[in-house]
């Protein structure tokens, strides 16, 4: 396998939900036999997030602005980003929690970087979920193991997920 990869070359996968939820990523790390460590470029459009605001208790990831703005959310604070900017999310619960929302008037393009530690539970505050993955499937979100906080009702990826909090970032813009 070749471990060299043009971004042009890169497999896209699109997903969207609802008018608040919208990404585009290009694949990298996977196409070039990573199997550690995952990366892809992520393009949000205006207006829009690219998933839900969560945490994860084993994985870290990491971010770098390319182009466009927006904001972070990580636990209770928000704070404004730009091409150029570094955003590291640690492990941990809900205070880690982090979300990128596309304030600006273009495309928010970043490169994602993360650990691809399975399994891996994963907290989503906004829905009161809890997610538990045991393999990487980027294409089929629902292909995790999705539990409701009071562990009774198994639901999906994007139940509970109004774009509420996306849209309060957005008038904060």
């Amino acid at each position: 396998m070749k471990p060299i990869i043009n971004r042009r070359d890169a497999k896209q996968i699109v997903s969207k939900h609802g008018d608040d939820f919208e990404a585009t990523m290009e694949e990298l790390a996977f196409a070039v036999g990573a199997q550690d460590i995952g990366a892809n470029i992520t393009t949000v459009e205006p207006g829009k997030a690219a998933f839900p605001i969560h945490h994860h208790y084993a994985n870290e990831e990491h971010f770098y602005v390319l182009s466009g703005h927006g904001k972070v959310r990580i636990g209770n604070d928000v704070w404004s980003i730009e091409p150029g900017d570094y955003i590291f999310s640690q492990p941990g619960g809900p205070e880690h929690a982090h979300q990128m929302v596309n304030t600006g008037d273009e495309p928010l393009v970043y490169l994602a970087i993360s650990t691809k530690k399975v399994p891996e539970v994963v907290g989503y505050p906004d829905s009161d979920k809890t997610g538990v993955r045991i393999s990487y499937d980027m294409e089929n979100p629902d292909s995790r193991f999705l539990i409701s906080d009071d562990a009774k009702n198994k639901v999906t990826y994007w139940d509970g997920e109004d774009g509420a909090q996306v849209r309060a970032t957005l008038k904060d813009g």
